[in-house]
């Protein structure tokens, strides 16, 4: 199994707007993701998502605001750097308009550049895999229920 990029797709019943604001705002990504989230969305601007006590604290570093189409960040840096495009993994959300709704393409990339040995990189891999197929579910029952700013 080749494990260059994860990437999943999901249609959610809401504008490409809410969608954005969903997986883009601090106060809307604690609502679908992480226990808590701090950043200000704007490229090159630090932040950190927050779990519970089994996971901690993760660096983020936002990489591309283009509303309503696109937001990524770099984040699972080394420990003590912060995550750039040499030491990090890359998310990445795509939305395209569809009817009255949204499709959301995922793509999580950089893993092969992390230099893990083949172990360490293939349970993590699973590990995002299981994440994100626990949370997009998430995203997309909480996305309908957001009223427009």
């Amino acid at each position: 199994m080749e494990f260059g990029k994860l990437e999943r797709e999901i249609r959610i019943d809401a504008p490409p707007e809410i969608v954005f604001d969903v997986v883009s705002r601090p106060e809307h990504i604690k609502m679908w993701w992480s226990d808590d989230a701090s950043f200000d969305r704007a490229p090159g601007a630090v932040g950190e998502l927050v779990w519970g006590a089994h996971a901690g604290v993760e660096p983020i570093t936002v990489v591309d605001v283009d509303p309503p189409r696109r937001f990524a960040f770099h984040w699972i840096a080394p420990d003590g750097r912060l995550p750039d495009a040499g030491n990090s993994l890359l998310v990445t959300f795509e939305l395209e308009p569809s009817g009255d709704g949204t499709i959301l393409r995922l793509t999580e990339s950089g893993w092969r550049e992390k230099g893990w040995e083949a172990a360490v990189l293939e349970e993590t891999f699973h590990d995002h895999e299981r994440g994100w197929d626990m949370f997009l579910p998430r995203l997309q029952s909480y996305a309908p229920s957001v009223v427009p700013r």
